[in-house]
């Protein structure tokens, strides 16, 4: 079985999965790309291959429309967001189609709690002076006490709560699946979630400290926003002007989710304002983020390359993961 793969994480540790590869007979395929091809590049060759396991690029019905007019059988969206495929052209072509959910929960967490800590102290700016000679000593912002908004409490959003509860912040989580009840949260697994509930459940008891309410309560009054929730039509810019101005002054945003979440020109003029003090951005409306992007000229930032789930041990269980459905699906 000849499988196209295009997710860069997964191609850096090809070696390693070669005797798993081998077992289920399925022939590796990486073109030539930078960080994700193209449409137009998609369509000359997708239907040369029976499978494709799809990292950021556009999976779209004109690449899946040529891909079935040649050998192509299934799809498998390599992590967990899918914002790029087009499930309707999937459902109307017959393709089989499914990502890797739930597994980068710890990872990309960890990513974000390492941006508020960075950004709170301003350990990158004091590395960059005491590298240039000066011994600078700017005032940092304690954790303990602040309020957090936290959009999106899916896995990722779960796991970011338990480590910033362990910081003593008060977090208040948006998200349509849940609901406290009686001092509980409660979270409406939805279809194909069922064989995480048990885990699920666990997780959630540990965070009941966690406040869940609609985004505005969240915001208002809030030190801090970090989003953590999938793109789809709903929250396509979600975190904009109006938003952010019902956080305190000197509010610090971060965003390890999708870049199109936050209104990029809305953080920029706020940050000339001075209602936001800093971001911690690992994804943009656009990526590569360009030289010439704006958002270059403010020092107190720190930005990512999209990159907050790629360790070591993270890309290959899911990798793991990414073959074993590809193989389901093509037997």
């Amino acid at each position: 079985m000849k499988v196209l793969l295009t997710c860069p994480p997964m191609i850096g540790q090809l070696d390693k999965l070669q005797e798993l590869l081998k077992e289920n007979d399925i022939k590796i395929v990486v073109p030539e790309f930078t960080a994700v091809m193209d449409e137009e590049e998609l369509c000359k060759i997708i239907g040369e291959y029976d499978g494709w396991i799809i990292g950021d690029d556009p999976c779209t019905e004109k690449v899946i429309s040529e891909g079935v007019k040649g050998k192509l059988k299934t799809l498998v969206k390599w992590g967990v967001g899918v914002d790029n495929v087009d499930f309707e052209a999937c459902k109307k072509y017959n393709i089989p189609v499914t990502n890797t959910p739930a597994m980068f929960g710890e990872e990309v967490s960890d990513i974000a709690i390492n941006y508020l800590l960075t950004l709170v102290r301003q350990t990158h700016v004091i590395n960059n002076r005491v590298r240039q000679g000066i011994w600078h000593k700017p005032p940092g912002m304690s954790l303990s006490g602040k309020k957090v908004a936290l959009i999106g409490f899916g896995d990722i959003g779960r796991h970011v709560a338990k480590k910033l509860l362990a910081f003593n912040l008060n977090v208040y989580a948006v998200d349509p699946a849940c609901s406290k009840v009686g001092g509980n949260i409660k979270y409406n697994y939805g279809q194909g979630f069922s064989q995480y509930s048990k885990e699920l459940t666990k997780l959630l008891e540990s965070i009941n400290g966690v406040n869940i309410d609609n985004i505005e309560n969240s915001v208002k009054g809030a030190d801090f926003i970090i989003v953590t929730c999938a793109l789809n039509k709903h929250t396509n810019g979600m975190i904009n002007k109006d938003v952010i101005n019902l956080a305190n002054k000197g509010v610090i945003i971060i965003n390890v989710a999708r870049g199109p979440i936050v209104v990029e020109n809305d953080v920029i003029e706020l940050l000339d304002e001075g209602h936001i003090k800093s971001v911690g951005f690992d994804v943009f409306e656009q990526e590569p983020l360009s030289k010439d992007n704006k958002l270059m000229n403010y020092e107190q930032n720190i930005y990512g390359s999209h990159n907050g789930s790629n360790t070591v041990e993270a890309v290959l269980k899911t990798s793991k993961l990414a073959i074993d459905k590809l193989y389901y699906f093509l037997n």
